[in-house]
């Protein structure tokens, strides 16, 4: 992701109501929260009444004593650093029992570097030797589509000269389930000829003219609706077994303010899984100015986004980050995140629980 479209201020929740918003956003005056309501998504998805109450009381249930916290990372690739910047960044995560997500994009720069699937230099087969043993350190593995721009020809592996941008074309009314079925059957392919196996999907931001232009054009603002297909296409592919687990968590460009359950079949489902925490790891632009530790967690564990939702008795916390600012080589969020770890593992650790996305929507699960 390599634009913030994902989040607003976390003072501003946009869908939340006014109590809510006060419940979780002010330091003062914290309540427990009940578990976020869960949006019953497009008709003739398998979703119901009885399915929406079932995964409330699921989380209700399972979570009130602490609150869930993991993390997404957005744009990770192994190129432009160090061939080891990857390792010292899982080698971290796993030492300290941190769990969240990284994601993948095997057509990153494909013109200059082929695909990360079909690795040709040392430097690919380094990172994808980190790739496979990420799951069982804790981190879950997204694809970030395949190319973070244009649509990718899979007959000719290339992008097309004009091809449509994979941001806007997830929103567009007129993608047929087919062509989204095809198109993400054929990322998870790639990624099966390396070993690696898909938990769910992160959005490729772009903020470039012709994805702004388009998506304005969409929806007249920044609120972007899902193509009902995508949903139908990656719960279809659940089923078949093509990710990891039973349910596919989403980081999509909603301004939904809590966990939703997008489409469902039995033990299957395709959840919206928005962040409520923002990026103060460097961003997209490794920007000192947006790296600090005191907007997740103070020094002593009094303020912070962080400890705002573990007061207020939120099911989760979950923030997000981008490798451009986060990476251990060059980032200027690197110290920043290795300090918040350290400070929740030290200063909340009975009040919250590390989570991988995919496990939280598999507990939440109402099937």
């Amino acid at each position: 992701m390599l634009v913030d479209h994902h989040v607003g201020a976390p003072a501003l929740i946009p869908s939340q109501s006014e109590e809510r918003r006060r419940n979780i956003d002010t330091p003062r005056e914290l309540r427990r929260l009940d578990p976020p309501p869960l949006a019953v998504g497009m008709e003739g998805d398998g979703l119901t009444e009885e399915k929406t109450v079932r995964w409330r009381r699921s989380e209700e249930r399972r979570l009130v004593d602490k609150t869930v916290l993991s993390f997404y990372l957005d744009d990770t690739h192994p190129y432009d650093r160090p061939v080891d910047t990857f390792r010292t960044f899982v080698d971290f995560v796993s030492s300290e029992g941190v769990r969240g997500e990284s994601s993948v994009i095997l057509g990153l720069g494909a013109a200059e570097h082929g695909l990360l699937s079909r690795p040709t230099n040392a430097v690919q087969e380094a990172f994808i030797e980190q790739l496979l043993r990420t799951y069982d350190c804790g981190i879950d593995t997204h694809m970030e589509l395949m190319t973070h721009t244009g649509l990718f020809d899979f007959d000719s592996l290339s992008v097309p000269k004009g091809a449509p941008h994979e941001r806007h074309w997830l929103h567009e009314p007129g993608v047929s389930l087919e062509s989204y079925l095809s198109y993400f059957s054929s990322i998870i392919a790639e990624g099966e000829r390396i070993g690696l196996r898909f938990t769910g999907v992160t959005w490729p931001g772009c903020g470039c003219g012709e994805c702004e232009k388009r998506s304005a054009a969409l929806t007249g603002d920044s609120s972007l609706d899902v193509n009902p297909n995508v949903w139908a296409a990656l719960l279809s592919l659940a089923k078949q077994g093509k990710f990891r687990g039973c349910t596919v968590p989403c980081f999509t460009e909603s301004r939904n303010a809590a966990l939703q359950l997008m489409a469902a079949d039995g033990s299957y489902g395709v959840c919206d899984f928005p962040p409520n925490a923002m990026d103060y790891f460097g961003s997209y632009d490794n920007n000192p100015a947006r790296a600090t530790a005191d907007y997740y967690i103070g020094a002593d564990g009094g303020s912070g986004r962080i400890v705002e939702l573990v007061r207020a008795g939120a099911p989760y916390c979950l923030f997000y980050a981008h490798w451009q600012g986060i990476n251990p080589f060059d980032g200027v969020g690197w110290e920043v995140f290795r300090q918040v770890v350290r400070r929740v593992n030290t200063l909340l650790r009975d009040r919250v629980v590390w989570m991988r996305p995919s496990e939280y929507t598999d507990q939440c699960h109402p099937g």
